[in-house]
């Protein structure tokens, strides 16, 4: 029986709520079929190995796999539609002239039909949730009757019952936080926190995920007490079946006429994405545009950069535990050859290569490279690099098994062998057991 539920653990309270899902992550059934291709050829030939440390091995792999995605993303957002290799680091920037206030993010694909112009945005309110506070109630005593009780948790969309116990010789606070436990362990994008009045009561409060109201929307959620006399008395105890503060839609004006959205995240025109994060100063709205080509340029190969350093991070961690049989160094040596092996071309156009192929961004050597009497050569040179590091990451992002420490039990014999379609590699496919 498979035991990977400690690989998804892992992956969730690390990367779960690290990246955010892009357009990049969605493809058509070519890349799909392309992908499943891949794996079954290199399970053709891929021999038999035992691994040596399941536990790591399995969280490296996730390590290696995610990483590996960052940098596919990257090159991926800079190859949008672009037909000539420079236009794709001339990829568009947007900026906010107020970061605190607003933030923005530029998702077109470089070929819009009418291009976007810079636009002042003024934040009146932000999208709220709804929020059901109850009662407080005294921390040390028990004002419920002992027995059972249920509830309904009702949202747009499904309705939830609940369950619970009150038992002899606990208290209010038991039964305020075996309440808040229920609903927090329930994954309905609602948040449970117990409040504390600094006198010795404590209030369940009830907080949605999901922000804003539509006109059709009378709540996100309500809560009601099943049928019968003891549940309706313990929840008018209780008191968290009322709305304290209604969700809100954000109001906001863009170049002075008003707007309004269910979320603080939300798209212009396919564009920009905005996230806001506070109201505006009065009449001082913030601006929102494009950086200058310089900064745009240096802005895409930062985040290049940075995809790259920290694959590089997560191999040369792997490789430190594993120096004494030499075994763990060996994404670091194929990702690290990319860098290493271009070293000269690289600094040449402000790409500073370390000796542990780490690579720092120097703007200033970098702005004097992307003049018109350089930047032919120079947006090869960057091309050539994205291509590289995308083809490693394509392989690694393969087969993540190839670089952990195992121990090879035995090969098949070389050009003899047939694909198993049956069989998507268990490696690369993450299915690992606990008996291989």
């Amino acid at each position: 029986m498979s035991k990977i539920d400690s690989a998804y653990d892992y992956y969730v309270t690390t990367y779960g709520t690290r990246r955010k899902a892009s357009r990049y992550d969605s493809h058509k059934k070519s890349d799909l079929r392309k992908v499943y291709n891949y794996m079954i050829r290199s399970n053709k030939e891929s021999p038999l190995y035992k691994l040596s440390n399941l536990h790591e091995a399995k969280r490296y792999a996730i390590d290696i796999k995610e990483h590996a995605k960052s940098i596919q993303n990257v090159v991926a957002s800079l190859s949008d539609h672009y037909g000539d290799f420079s236009d794709s680091f001339q990829k568009k920037v947007a900026v906010s002239s107020d970061e605190d206030t607003v933030q923005v993010k530029y998702i077109g694909d470089g070929n819009e039909q009418n291009s976007a112009s810079a636009f002042d945005i003024q934040i009146n309110r932000l999208a709220s949730p709804q929020v059901n506070t109850g009662n407080y109630l005294k921390d040390d005593v028990l004002s419920f009757t002992p027995g059972s009780y249920s509830f309904d948790l009702n949202t747009n969309v499904s309705s939830y019952e609940f369950q619970y116990n009150v038992n002899p010789g606990e208290t209010n606070r038991d039964v305020i936080q075996k309440l808040a436990n229920l609903v927090n362990h329930s994954n309905l994008r609602i948040t449970a926190d117990i409040l504390e009045d600094g006198e010795g009561s404590s209030a369940l409060s009830l907080t949605s995920h999901q922000t804003g109201l539509s006109q059709e929307e009378p709540y996100l959620f309500s809560i009601a007490p099943s049928g019968s006399a003891e549940s309706m008395k313990a929840m008018n105890l209780l008191g968290i079946h009322n709305i304290t503060e209604q969700a809100a839609n954000s109001s906001f004006l863009l170049n002075g006429i008003p707007q309004s959205s269910l979320s603080n995240t939300f798209t212009i025109n396919n564009v920009f994405e905005l996230t806001l994060l506070k109201e505006s100063p009065e009449n001082e709205p913030s601006r929102i545009s494009f950086k200058a080509n310089t900064d745009a340029v240096a802005d895409n190969i930062q985040t290049l950069v940075d995809a790259f350093n920290g694959i590089l991070t997560a191999a040369a961690n792997y490789a430190e535990k594993h120096k004494r049989d030499g075994q763990g160094g060996r994404l670091l040596q194929d990702m690290g050859s990319v860098s290493l092996n271009r070293r000269a071309e690289l600094e040449a156009i402000g790409l500073m290569v370390h000796d542990d192929a780490s690579i720092t961004l120097d703007r200033e050597l970098l702005s004097q490279a992307v003049t018109p009497e350089r930047s032919e050569a120079t947006f090869e040179t960057l091309t050539r690099i994205k291509d590289a590091l995308g083809a490693k990451a394509d392989s690694a992002s393969i087969d993540p098994m190839r670089y952990v420490d195992k121990v090879i039990v035995a090969y098949k014999n070389p050009g003899h062998n047939f694909p198993a379609p049956y069989i998507s590699s268990i490696y690369s496919g993450m299915l690992l057991d606990s008996y291989v």
